[in-house]
């Protein structure tokens, strides 16, 4: 019988694992990542609530999944969360390997004065 490797369920599965030790607060709200084949998103979340503080994405930025629109949703989430008075965050890469268009938007946050 052949099985069929399921990437996005190993995804799931490392996300859950790590969610266990990671959560937001309101002092420190975590910055999640989600990124499909053809767009990438991020938002900031207070998980004590439960509500979103701030999102950013490609689909709204009209970048398309590439690293360089990656880095504009970086920007983009790291300027609306500094305008919203959130200055450090917790990263959150959504199980996700840290390469690529994850790194691009963490780094491009953090040039944007995101602190994590």
């Amino acid at each position: 019988m052949i099985k069929i490797y399921d990437s996005n369920a190993q995804r799931l599965k490392r996300h859950a694992r790590v969610r266990q030790t990671v959560s937001g607060t309101e002092a420190r709200p975590r910055l999640n990542v989600f990124r499909s084949n053809t767009n990438i998103y991020a938002q900031v979340i207070d998980d004590t609530k439960g509500v979103t503080l701030v999102s950013a994405s490609s689909l709204k930025l009209k970048n398309g999944s590439n690293i360089e629109g990656a880095k504009a949703v970086g920007k983009a989430v790291a300027e609306a969360a500094l305008k919203a008075g959130i200055t450090e965050v917790v990263f959150d890469r959504g199980g996700y390997i840290y390469h690529g268009r994850v790194k691009a938007l963490a780094e491009a946050a953090r040039e944007a004065g995101l602190k994590f």
